[in-house]
């Protein structure tokens, strides 16, 4: 299937009609489709774009427009299409302030008296094709920041030379007592208890930290009320505000922790049962079991005593069937604890 070949939408915002007309030129010439529409002024551009039904992909701007001040106008411009790259068209004495416009917004500059067709569609395909990188950019901080601010899992955001926090989100704050003013003036060590504090001197002094992905970690952590929180960390090395820093999210596993305690307990406790039931009790009921059959087999009893003997050997063989039972029971739940931790 033949893909339809890209027509270009350009604006050209240009007051002086024979640069214009060279700049249209030099379009046609290109190697490109286009479809250039011409505002002679900054007001008649300005009733383009508003009028206009679809977006430009570029604009090519004048600074010098009779209606406007030159300081001004690359920022109202800025304004009105944000969306669409601007290449700043100037002559030979406005290139400083070509090139300081790039602060402003503009994507690239082109010299009126250099202008050729290679270099004219070189700036207009990069100014587009850099803008879609832009975007793209933007648009994953944006996913960032929502993914940050609205996970409902504590996350922030800390420098790896000072462990200063630079960042945090509202189930930190939440979860932990600081406010964000608050976690800005500390450091990731005043979250731990001070017991823990030889943990953190460790880590600093540690490589790991350095490393791109880190494996979940277990720590114990410390809210503002001085509460106690056992969390699982997770880390990733970024970039925040062009410096080297770490993103963190903690997952309070506290009940899960107290859960694997009691459980532990618990089997500890059946452990126990079982134990006892097998040795400490059944014990004296193999001897007893042991002296009543002896005493059958040995005829010293008297015959009428014989049957009550031999239902005491069948009451004993029957506790023994049940404390057998008990034990394995017991056995059987302590191995589904288990399989649960």
């Amino acid at each position: 299937m033949i893909e339809a070949v890209k027509t270009y939408a350009i604006l050209v915002i240009e007051d002086n009609e024979a640069d214009y007309e060279k700049i249209r030129r030099l379009l046609d010439e290109s190697s490109f489709e286009s479809e250039v529409r011409h505002a002679k002024n900054f007001n008649e551009a300005v009733s383009i774009l508003s009028s206009s039904e679809k977006f430009f992909d570029v604009v090519l701007l004048s600074p010098t427009l009779p209606d406007i001040a030159m300081d001004d106008v690359v920022a109202e411009v800025v304004e009105q299409v944000y969306l669409c790259p601007i290449i700043a068209v100037v002559s030979h004495k406005h290139i400083d302030f070509a090139l300081s416009s790039i602060k402003s917004g503009i994507s690239d500059y082109l010299v009126k008296e250099e202008l050729e067709v290679s270099c004219l569609h070189k700036s207009i395909i990069c100014a587009i094709e850099r803008k879609k990188i832009f975007f793209s950019y933007e648009l994953a901080k944006s996913r960032y920041s929502d993914l940050f601010h609205l996970s409902p899992l504590p996350m922030w955001v800390y420098d790896l030379g000072t462990f200063m926090f630079l960042d945090v989100n509202k189930a930190a704050i939440e979860k932990y007592g600081f406010s964000k003013e608050e976690f800005l003036k500390m450091t990731t060590k005043d979250i731990r208890p001070p017991e823990d504090y030889y943990l953190f001197d460790q880590e600093v002094n540690s490589f790991d930290q350095y490393k791109d992905n880190l494996k979940q970690r277990y720590l114990r952590h410390q809210s503002k009320d001085g509460q106690i929180i056992d969390v699982e960390i997770q880390s990733n090395l970024i970039f925040f505000d062009n410096q080297k820093a770490k993103l963190v999210m903690a997952n309070d596993i506290t009940k899960h922790i107290q859960h694997i305690a009691t459980i532990e307990a618990q089997n500890k406790s059946l452990k126990d049962i079982a134990w006892t039931h097998s040795h400490v009790i059944r014990a004296p009921l193999t001897k007893m079991m042991s002296i009543v059959d002896f005493m059958l087999e040995s005829k010293m009893i008297p015959s009428e005593y014989e049957h009550l003997l031999g239902h005491f050997f069948e009451s004993g063989k029957e506790l023994d069937t049940i404390i057998r039972a008990v034990v394995k029971k017991t056995e059987t739940i302590n191995k589904t604890n288990s399989n649960e931790l």
